[in-house]
């Protein structure tokens, strides 16, 4: 039995007709006045955006992001990025397939799999401050922190991304560390763990993701600075003493520079470090992404993330080396 197409599945000029989660539906005005939605389609394979022209009061109170459509229409490009001409949409019927968990994209690994990563990782922060905090953090946090994006969009946007994100850097930070013995590894283990735990109270959840007030008006390293000053005050710790300054710092710092969000630029080797990890693994995510929606031989759609860069798929691959038994 063949494997049903997802939305990911079909390619350019293709008739599109399948059930669809909407992961965003804003209401606009057109130059002539009328309303229309803009909306994005999603289900396990990712994630398209169509427009629904001359929308009615009914239309606009139907596609709401989080509900299930029926959607007809066709794949197209436009100023290469891909979109769907909607030829029809409707509400799902009585029977039909409409529990929006089932077309949301899940994490590479499995709630179990990242909660003994993450376990095994705070065994290897030796520090007892960082230990103490990180620990404290990840309990309060653990429903969000293994089930949320790393983002709205852009990269690791789908259902646990935010935990498989943390453990990507934390991979990459072993092996870092085991190139560079001098480097702090606790530290290093600590804020990797921390840094983007705010996303918790930044975004809204799996489904339908959006910036909550709190990430809209303060962000998610100042929301989880404030959360670890609040874990000293009941741990019985002083959030100015070097050690807990040191791990604020880390998350402080990590966006790197102050015009993409950081209070302050990283002034520890392992604070720079953290840095890097973490624009490399977003990075990778995102051109796996757009580069496994690219026809062998074609160039992608621009990414706005990466200063609006088209990247080339190869038409030819070179041959993996046998995985070892």
């Amino acid at each position: 039995m063949a494997a049903t197409k997802q939305l990911m599945d079909y390619g350019v000029d293709e008739a599109v007709d399948l059930f669809v989660l909407l992961k965003a539906a804003d209401v606009r005005t057109a130059k002539n006045g009328k309303q229309y939605i803009a909306l994005v389609f999603e289900d396990q394979s990712g994630e398209i955006s169509g427009k629904y022209w001359d929308a009615s009061p009914d239309d606009i109170e139907n596609y709401v992001a989080g509900k299930v459509v029926h959607l007809q229409g066709k794949r197209e490009n436009y100023q290469t990025h891909p979109q769907i001409k909607i030829l029809h949409l409707r509400l799902t019927h009585p029977g039909e397939l409409s529990d929006p968990n089932a077309f949301i994209e899940q994490a590479p690994m499995s709630r179990a799999e990242m909660e003994e990563y993450i376990t095994q990782t705070i065994f290897e922060i030796t520090q007892p401050t960082w230990n103490r905090l990180v620990r404290k953090l990840i309990s309060e946090y653990a429903d969000k922190f293994y089930t949320y994006p790393a983002a709205k969009s852009n990269h690791h946007a789908f259902q646990g991304g935010l935990a498989f994100h943390t453990i990507s850097i934390l991979k990459l930070a072993h092996s870092v560390v085991k190139q560079y013995p001098d480097l702090d590894a606790p530290l290093l283990f600590a804020g990797a763990i921390l840094h983007d735990l705010g996303k918790t109270i930044e975004l809204s959840g799996p489904k339908s993701t959006v910036y909550t007030l709190a990430g809209n008006l303060v962000g998610h390293i100042v929301l989880i600075d404030g959360e670890l000053v609040r874990a000293c005050d009941t741990l019985k710790l002083d959030p100015q003493a070097e050690d807990v300054l040191l791990l604020r710092h880390m998350i402080l710092s990590h966006h790197g520079l102050l015009e993409y969000g950081s209070p302050v630029r990283p002034a520890l080797k392992e604070a720079d470090v953290l840095h890097q990890l973490d624009e490399l693994d977003a990075s990778i995510m995102m051109l796996d992404t757009v580069v496994e929606h690219t026809e062998p031989g074609e160039f992608s759609e621009r990414v706005f993330a990466m200063d609006g860069r088209r990247f080339y798929r190869p038409s030819t691959t070179t041959p993996q080396p046998p995985t070892a038994e």
